[in-house]
């Protein structure tokens, strides 16, 4: 078979890539897999450079609203992952332009032209954060959306438009939704690579607010099992909760991190809290347990020791996109979503 990873230079999507192709999924052994990947400030080559001579690999340069581009690399595919997407909350605030355009626009064109290619699955990956926030309790699939930022909203629009092109056209797409995830090859601007890598430099660590907000957490290989699972057996129409059954304040996370690398509270700064701010997310991942069997298998404790023990031993992919960011500073403070 032949699957399409959008965004497959990312975070999600490059590991997903090389689990695929270093054999974690015996459901796709053999498959061939082709990366679209716009390469912009979070995506580089650098993140597939362990399978990029596997002869079952083919990476395209290019952007999810290019149509004409869309129609040639979904030749012969029959599954797409559709990972490429804008994600940092901060930016979303900041400015919303390039996450409309990437989450609406583009899933909007990857649907239509998938839809015309006769694409046999399409697996939306998406996020908690389409629900909003909660105080008490977990969402369910059923749950309305009720996004908070630009970029929960782009999500959201995208998630109704995979729903529009199931029911209206029959297109079998399949939604995730998934919590907090952490793990290498995570661009350091969210909370736990931004806090690990800061803290590796001797920097500072910036926490919003209170520290207080609470999030759900699972490893990036967890979330990458799920998501095969869903391509594998996912019911198109339906939505599937991903989660680790984690979750923790941002202090707590603060917290471990700190203790994982030996420093003390001294490191921390505390910064103005983000516009916004979602109080807590929470998702209840039964259904996908329930009706596909998933299972996380790494503890919160020994997935943040490899993904420490990872960048203590990767500095050469993480420094210079720390540097680089489109030539600008990233915005100030944490991502903890």
């Amino acid at each position: 078979m032949r699957m399409l990873v959008t965004g497959g230079a990312g975070f999600i999507g490059s590991n997903f890539v090389r689990r695929v192709l270093t054999d974690a999924y015996p459901q796709f052994a053999g498959a061939e897999v082709v990366v679209l990947d716009k390469l912009t400030y979070a995506g580089t080559l650098e993140s597939l450079a362990p399978v990029m001579d596997d002869p079952r690999l083919r990476f395209v340069h290019g952007d999810v609203c290019d149509r004409g581009l869309l129609a040639s690399v979904l030749d012969g595919v029959s599954l797409v992952v559709h990972c490429a997407a804008e994600t940092h909350v901060d930016r979303s605030i900041a400015d919303g332009t390039d996450f409309v355009m990437s989450n609406v626009a583009g899933t909007f064109a990857l649907l239509d032209t998938a839809l015309a290619a006769g694409v046999a699955k399409f697996v939306l990956v998406s996020t908690d954060e389409v629900y909003g926030t909660i105080d008490h309790g977990s969402w369910t699939e059923g749950d309305p959306l009720e996004p908070n930022s630009p970029y929960a909203a782009s999500k959201g629009a995208a998630d109704l438009l995979a729903r529009a092109f199931h029911r209206t056209y029959g297109l079998p797409v399949v939604t995730t939704r998934c919590c907090n995830n952490y793990g290498p090859y995570q661009f350091p601007e969210k909370l736990i690579s931004l806090f690990i890598t800061n803290l590796l430099d001797g920097e500072p660590v910036p926490l919003y607010g209170d520290g207080s907000n609470v999030r759900e957490w699972v490893h990036v290989d967890d979330h990458c099992d799920g998501i095969a699972l869903v391509a594998e057996r996912g019911v198109p129409g339906e939505v599937y909760n991903i989660g680790g059954a984690v979750e923790m304040t941002n202090e707590e996370v603060t917290s471990r991190v700190l203790a994982e690398l030996g420093r003390d509270r001294a490191m921390v700064r505390y910064v103005a809290d983000r516009k916004g701010h979602d109080r807590r997310y929470s998702i209840d991942c039964s259904k996908i347990a329930r009706e596909l069997g998933y299972r996380t298998r790494l503890s919160f404790d020994e997935g943040l020791a490899r993904t420490v023990r990872w960048y203590a031993e990767n500095r050469t992919w993480w420094e210079p996109l720390k540097k680089r960011v489109n030539g600008a500073p990233a915005p100030a403070g944490p991502a903890a979503d």
